[in-house]
Order: C-alpha cells, then sequence, then structure tokens
C-alpha cells in the first residue's frame, strides 16, 4: 500500500508556479516531435512540414481535449455557460476529445501536404500520441486525479488529497499500457524501416489503446454523477467506435494494396 501525498506543484516563486502535470504535458511534446523529426528526416520529409504539423498537433489536441471534457461530461453546464470552456486553466480534458480533435485537424493538415497521406502521417503521429500518453497520466497521478475505486491490493494507492481509502492506481495502469503500446509501435515501425501498410499501426494504435481504457473503466470513479446509473460509463461508450474503427483499418490494411506513394 502506498500513501500518495505529493503536491502537485513542482515549485512555485511568489504567484507563479510549475505544476507537475504542466511540465509533463510539454514534456509529451518535446519528445513527440523528437520522434517525429527522426521520422521525417529518416524518410526524407521537410522539416518545414513538420512544424506545421507540430502546429496542427497542438490545436487539434488542446481544442479537442477541452471541448471533449465539456460536451462528453458535462455539457448541460457548460451549454449554459460557453465562455468557460475557454477556461482551460480551470482543468478538464478529455483524452476521447484529444483523439477526435487530432483526427481532424491531422485530415485538414493531409489535405494542405498532398505528398502526405491521411493515413500514412496518422502512423507515425499515433506512435508519438502513445507516449503522450504516458506522460498525461503521470501528470493525472501526480494530480491525484482520473482516481481508481476501492481495492485491498498490496500495490493500492491512498491518495492524500482525496480521502483515506486505499484505491487502484488506474492513472498508473494506463500510464504503464499506453508506454508500452508505444516500445510496440515504435519497433514495429523501426523494424519495418517505415514499410508498412497504410493505416495498419493507426488500427493497432487504435485497438490496443482503447481496448485496455474500456476495461481499465471498470476499477476507476466516475468522473461524473449522471454516468453511476449508465451500465457503461462514458470513457467505455466514446471507446467502442474507435476499437471498431481500428479493427476495419486492420482489415482493409491487411487486404492486398500496392506500396504507399510515400513508402517508396
Amino acid at each position: 500500500m502506498i500513501y500518495w501525498d505529493i503536491s502537485p506543484e513542482l515549485f512555485s516563486l511568489g504567484p507563479f508556479s510549475i505544476r507537475w502535470y504542466g511540465l509533463l504535458f510539454a514534456l509529451s511534446f518535446i519528445a513527440g516531435f523528437q520522434i517525429m523529426k527522426w521520422i521525417f528526416v529518416k524518410e526524407k520529409k521537410s522539416e518545414n512540414d513538420l512544424n506545421d504539423l507540430v502546429m496542427y498537433m497542438i490545436i487539434g489536441t488542446v481544442a479537442g481535449a477541452r471541448l471533449g471534457h465539456c460536451l462528453f461530461y458535462n455539457p448541460g453546464y457548460y451549454l449554459s455557460n460557453p465562455l468557460e470552456i475557454l477556461l482551460i486553466w480551470h482543468g478538464g480534458l478529455a483524452s476521447h476529445g484529444a483523439a477526435i480533435g487530432i483526427i481532424i485537424s491531422l485530415y485538414y493538415y493531409s489535405k494542405k501536404h498532398k505528398d502526405q497521406a491521411y493515413l500514412w502521417i496518422f502512423d507515425r503521429v499515433v506512435i508519438t500520441v502513445a507516449l503522450a500518453g504516458f506522460f498525461i497520466r503521470m501528470g493525472n497521478l501526480f494530480n491525484s486525479e482520473i482516481i481508481g475505486i476501492p481495492t485491498d491490493l498490496p500495490w493500492s494507492f491512498i491518495f492524500a488529497s482525496i480521502d483515506g481509502y486505499p484505491r487502484h492506481p488506474a492513472q498508473l495502469y494506463e500510464a504503464i499500457a499506453y508506454l508500452s503500446i508505444f516500445v510496440v509501435l515504435f519497433n514495429y515501425y523501426r523494424i519495418k524501416n517505415g514499410k508498412t501498410r497504410d493505416g495498419f499501426i493507426f488500427g493497432l494504435f487504435l485497438i490496443s489503446v482503447f481496448t485496455f481504457r474500456f476495461f481499465v473503466e471498470f476499477v476507476k470513479e466516475n468522473q461524473t454523477p449522471f454516468e453511476n446509473n449508465m451500465p457503461l460509463n462514458m470513457g467505455q461508450l466514446l471507446s467502442i467506435p474507435l476499437i471498431i474503427g481500428g479493427i476495419v483499418l486492420i482489415i482493409k490494411a491487411n487486404k492486398v494494396q500496392p506500396v504507399s506513394k510515400n513508402n517508396k
């Protein structure tokens, strides 16, 4: 049993403070940028395109995560107080919303960059997204949020800022899972030397991430009261179509298809 009493603030100077979550969120983009830079150099893509991609990713991730939280988990409040949606520093981001935001933003990126097919860019970006999931869930752990249900397991956490009950460290479960998925996807890409069927890595990402997310929800506290009377919570309901989408991508990728022009 672990007693978790870590401050969410790394340090503060007067009114200025650095929080663990903010630091880890920033690290997710820095690490992702370095990995994508390596991929772009390896596949002889323009670094200017990479800078453009990063901007699309940041906008899609932040806007999608914020809107997802507001519309999926508390629509009544935010539709009545729409300006609150802009107050992102008040907290509230949803990973499913981030996934949808990234899907939309990369669609527009691929429309602008005709030499990079939609699925080609997704097969590479999701490698970094899996790593970002690790950093963000570790940030949730430092914030003592997205907690698990009570348990008597020996590795349970007591979150001092919440209550005295030992709980599943659900954030840690997800962080370890996403880091493992990143390692698998990155090494698959590296071993294949980028010569993968379009959509295969993206499909594998959707299936692995959201299947794990579906099952880990059973040991997590619901984020909003309205979920208490639902057989499946919002996180599970939103995971199902993404898992199905991943299966469709895998099936299509396994059909006979020519090597993408981006992989030649």
